[in-house]
């Protein structure tokens, strides 16, 4: 392997035996039954040999592959950022290439020591404090002690626990255990760094402050894995993109944007301007969302565009069992690249909240026109009792549509293409200002 090559993986597959009867011991098989189960396995075998993989399926054993034949190299210095949708295959893929579990078949050449971040307070022991928790999980991951006691101020400082250094982490925050846990991590002097999306733990400040610690390390020359459903984050931080998709390699590009945007054109974003809840998910007594779609003044969905000069108006439907006040409902809008722009709530004006009644709600909000530039949004339904817990949490478990903003009215004659920035409103400017200051 070339020496400025960290990290090679070739043909990786890893499948998983699930059991779909755990605990269940037959009684007696009929010659019925041993008929049937040597039919299936007559059938899975033919479908292995046309596919090409091999099928292990009975009544209660299925091979589930979560990797399949996946295959990229990395630089030294690489950014790259893993992307694709729950269950494509991001962790498992994470977890071999830290030797947490083994592949299936395939063959993984690395260059150097390996430092993972996939769990919040992987290797800490609840027991122990802080300080020994960095000498312990420092050794996990390979330090020595002298290399260690050498970074131990780097460590505590970045982690910023000093005060409850000394304090079993049983009684820390997720918070803090993430903090202290990356700050290990990330002082290692090793060539590959492995961050899975723990990082949404910690609070704003500190994720600015994981990203400039993560860029500082490829710097370095240091290759860095980070795993993100943040498509802001990793257009930001990363410098080539991994794209699965369910267990296999999608894209593996040097250009993130694209790589990005395939995701989200790629089903993982519903392509349509409406959400029914046909399952009955989000169920509970304060708010259960029915329906989320872009509709008209008269509360009929609309198509998935919408011109730049008309109004875009958001209808959310749900069922209220049990009143209760500090219900609120409310929409995320991000772009095409999963940047968030806003957050908007029924209870953002202080004095006029709108309240969720008990019975059938139908609520509305109103995108202005003039507002967006054209593009490609998402809006993700959001639903929480304030300050108290979440139903549907924008960015995470949330309902989502699309929207499409195309070309409308130009205002001014000298935008005659499309302008640039996420946003394009036609703000209020005057030159009849008074008590100007001359200096």
């Amino acid at each position: 392997m070339s020496s400025d090559i960290a990290l090679s993986v070739e043909n990786l597959s890893k499948s998983y035996f699930l059991d779909r009867n755990p605990g269940h011991v037959d009684r007696y098989t009929s010659l019925r039954d041993t008929l049937a189960t040597s039919v299936r396995k007559l059938g899975n075998k033919t479908v292995g040999i046309f596919t090409g993989r091999t099928v292990v399926k009975t009544p209660s054993v299925e091979e589930f592959s979560a990797l399949t034949d996946v295959s990229f190299e990395i630089k030294r210095g690489d950014r790259v950022g893993v992307i694709g949708r729950n269950g494509a295959g991001k962790s498992t893929l994470l977890k071999i290439l830290s030797r947490i579990t083994e592949p299936t078949k395939g063959r993984i050449t690395i260059n150097g020591r390996v430092a993972s971040l996939l769990e919040v307070g992987t290797g800490f022991h609840p027991e122990l404090t802080g300080r020994e928790n960095i000498f312990l999980n420092g050794a996990i991951l390979g330090m020595s002690r002298r290399e260690i006691q050498r970074k131990f101020d780097e460590i505590v400082d970045f982690a910023e626990v000093e005060k409850f250094l000394d304090t079993p982490v049983k009684r820390y925050s997720s918070g803090m255990y993430v903090r202290l846990a990356f700050s290990v991590a990330a002082h290692i002097e090793t060539e590959i760094l492995i961050v899975d999306e723990v990082l949404a733990v910690g609070d704003v400040a500190f994720q600015k402050k994981c990203m400039s610690k993560m860029d500082d390390v490829a710097q370095d020359g240091r290759a860095l894995l980070f795993v993100s459903h943040n498509m802001g984050a990793v257009s930001q931080l990363c410098n080539s993109s991994i794209f699965l998709k369910r267990g296999r390699l999608v894209e593996h590009s040097d250009n993130v944007s694209d790589s990005i945007q395939s995701y989200m054109n790629d089903g993982y974003v519903d392509s349509g301007s409406a959400w029914i809840n046909q399952n009955n998910s989000f169920q509970n007594e304060w708010f259960t969302p029915k329906r989320f779609y872009v509709g008209d003044e008269g509360g009929e969905r609309l198509a998935e565009t919408s011109p730049v000069n008309s109004d875009i108006l958001v209808y959310i439907e749900g069922v209220c069992e049990n009143y209760n006040p500090a219900t609120q409902v409310g929409v995320a809008l991000y772009d095409s690249v999963g940047g968030l722009i806003c957050w908007s709530f029924t209870t953002d004006n202080n004095n006029n909240w709108v309240s969720v009644e008990k019975g059938t709600n139908k609520l509305k909000v109103v995108i202005p026109k003039f507002f967006l530039n054209e593009g490609v949004y998402r809006i993700e339904l959001g639903v929480s009792l304030y300050q108290q817990l979440w139903i549907c949490e924008p960015g995470r478990n949330a309902p989502q549509i699309q929207m499409e903003v195309s070309a409308g009215f130009v205002a001014s004659p000298y935008w005659t293409q499309k302008r640039p920035g996420t946003l394009a409103p036609n703000l209020v400017w005057s030159n009849k200002v008074k008590n100007v200051l001359s200096r």
